[in-house]
């Protein structure tokens, strides 16, 4: 059994490549059951333990099974950890053999971006030009270059609640050949940014409706339980929201919590991201359409992510 650390899923994934093969998997056959959600009280904090499973159809040339497990200790930040740590268990489909262990943090990074730049490519302006980054954890570095690898971003802010942490974001990109800015004004940002993706530990609402420009398109990625929320409802009510999986209408912030406070109706969504990989959702409209996307997170992106890398260094 192989074991996959963070610079062996770097070098076999590009955000490209990472896209189309997201856009396969859900055109594609895969078992993606319930996802098991566990609260695990300790001593003063709440933690949270995810249990994802997935598997290829049984008609697959080549068959995989995939299960991460993923730990939300809230607390960890105090502690200098990261809040979310996990690892992926990838399996032979057609025996059940364990084949490698990769680690869960990074391979979580590339297709939560992924995810959120495909609904992008198909939701988003395709003139897009400027991009919002509200946050400046470990996500946000992924962000900006998968919507970079969709859309022609030449303008690119970056807002935290710790000014510091967004110009650590700037210069991290800045290594990597990526022109940023570090802001302070989120609303005035806002206002005038094509594309706003937003990827932190909110509790309320960060980014108001009243704020989005016509032809905006908003990505909602860090609220990921019923006490976190990144937009408001005005935000829903405003756009055309797409979700990545139907657990996003009960389970994670934004969406399921506006319909649970009656702001917001189920049947108002237009679809998953399955949807929109399989043409059944229209791409953008021109004429000031504000679109949303919504992620929680399915367990079919970390399978079609962990088969990608496996196959990179094992090529059929």
């Amino acid at each position: 059994m192989r074991l996959f650390a963070p610079a062996d899923i770097d070098a076999a994934l590009s955000f490209p490549g990472l896209i189309d093969t997201l856009a396969d998997a859900f055109r594609g056959d895969v078992v993606v059951p319930p996802r098991a959600h566990h609260q695990i009280e300790r001593a003063g904090e709440s933690a949270v333990l995810l249990i994802m499973p997935a598997w290829s159809a049984a008609n697959a040339a080549r068959p995989y099974i995939g299960t991460k497990i993923v730990s939300v200790f809230f607390g960890n930040g105090a502690r200098n950890l990261p809040g979310v740590m996990g690892a992926y268990l990838l399996m032979n489909g057609e025996t059940g053999e364990p084949m490698a262990v990769m680690d869960g943090n990074r391979l979580t990074l590339w297709r939560t971006a992924a995810a959120s730049a495909l609904a992008a490519r198909t939701l988003a302006n395709p003139a897009a030009h400027k991009l919002l980054m509200v946050g400046a954890g470990g996500l946000a570095p992924f962000l900006i270059k998968a919507h970079r690898a969709v859309r022609p971003l030449t303008d690119i802010a970056i807002w935290a609640r710790r000014p510091e942490a967004s110009e650590a974001v700037v210069a991290q990109l800045a290594a990597d050949g990526i022109e940023a800015r570090a802001i302070t004004d989120l609303e005035g940002e806002a206002r005038t940014a094509d594309i706003i993706s937003c990827a932190t530990n909110a509790t309320q609402p960060l980014i108001q409706g009243r704020w989005l420009k016509r032809d905006a398109h908003l990505d909602l990625v860090g609220a990921f339980t019923m006490e976190m929320r990144e937009a408001d409802a005005e935000a829903l009510e405003r756009a055309r929201v797409v979700v990545d999986s139907a657990k996003a209408i009960d389970e994670g912030g934004d969406v399921a919590i506006a319909i649970a406070e009656g702001s917001y109706a189920a049947d108002r969504i237009a679809g998953t991201l399955a949807d929109l990989c399989q043409g059944r959702i229209p791409p953008h409209a021109d004429g000031g359409e504000i679109t949303l996307f919504k992620s929680v997170g399915v367990s079919l992106e970390d399978l079609a992510a962990a088969i990608a890398v496996w196959e990179h260094g094992s090529p059929a």
